[in-house]
């Protein structure tokens, strides 16, 4: 049975904006005791990809610094770290998808996700941080007459969700996730339709049914959390 909080409660996130100054938009992203920086910054550069389609670009960079876990973890020096790499991927899909990129003509956002400190959630909190930091940005480009209008189509956030010891939870934290017999990340846009979703089967096996009842309650801890990014990205300094 989970204590402090309910079954379908998630952490409520700590959010402090302006968290890098030299940052176009920044924040540390808090849900409990897993803490990310999330900065974007602007960049007068498009990958030629882009560039021949008259579109902008939305990249993302995922670390998990050293002193995020227990035991330390490994700085990757050259080699980057497979799970990290993937995880980046999944953060720049989520976040282009949110940018209508034809807006965004010449103009590249880096969105830096940095964990400082990891108990569960980190790549679900670096998405939903994530796309506060880049509507940050935004905002500045539009004040500093760079921007006409905000490119973004839509919100994007996400939560973790799963069975452990039989019971379903949302919003995992590393006791639960590493005990977790399924756990799935949900990430939807603000429509409440669904981006990607990630499930494993950790110890068991899991039914249709099952995976409905989990996205049900990651929609719920999704709402949530867009409301959480709207009132922030409106109100930065609140």
């Amino acid at each position: 049975m989970r204590k402090g909080r309910a079954w379908n409660e998630i952490r409520r996130p700590k959010i402090t904006s302006d968290f890098c100054p030299n940052a176009n938009g920044s924040l540390l992203f808090e849900m409990g005791k897993t803490r990310v920086i999330c900065a974007a910054t602007v960049l007068d550069e498009v990958p030629d990809h882009a560039a021949s389609k008259g579109k902008g670009w939305i990249t993302a960079e995922y670390s998990l610094m050293p002193y995020s876990t227990v035991p330390r973890a490994k700085r990757p020096l050259i080699t980057r770290d497979g799970r990290a790499v993937e995880i980046q991927r999944v953060i720049s899909r989520s976040l282009r998808g949110a940018v209508d990129l034809t807006r965004l003509q010449g103009i590249t956002v880096q969105v830096d996700c940095d964990v400082i400190e990891a108990d569960g959630g980190t790549r679900t909190a670096s998405i939903t941080g994530g796309f506060i930091a880049m509507a940050m940005a935004f905002r500045r480009l539009m004040v500093q007459g760079s921007l006409r209008e905000i490119p973004i189509i839509s919100n994007v956030a996400a939560v973790s969700c799963g069975y452990v010891e039989g019971e379903l939870l949302l919003d995992l934290d590393f006791a639960e996730d590493s005990k977790a017999q399924v756990d799935l990340n949900v990430i939807m846009d603000g429509g409440e339709n669904l981006v990607e979703v990630q499930g494993t089967g950790e110890r068991n096996s899991f039914s249709v049914d099952q995976l409905l009842e989990m996205i049900s309650l990651a929609k719920k801890g999704i709402t949530e959390l867009v409301d959480i990014q709207n009132s922030i990205i409106h109100h930065p300094r609140g």
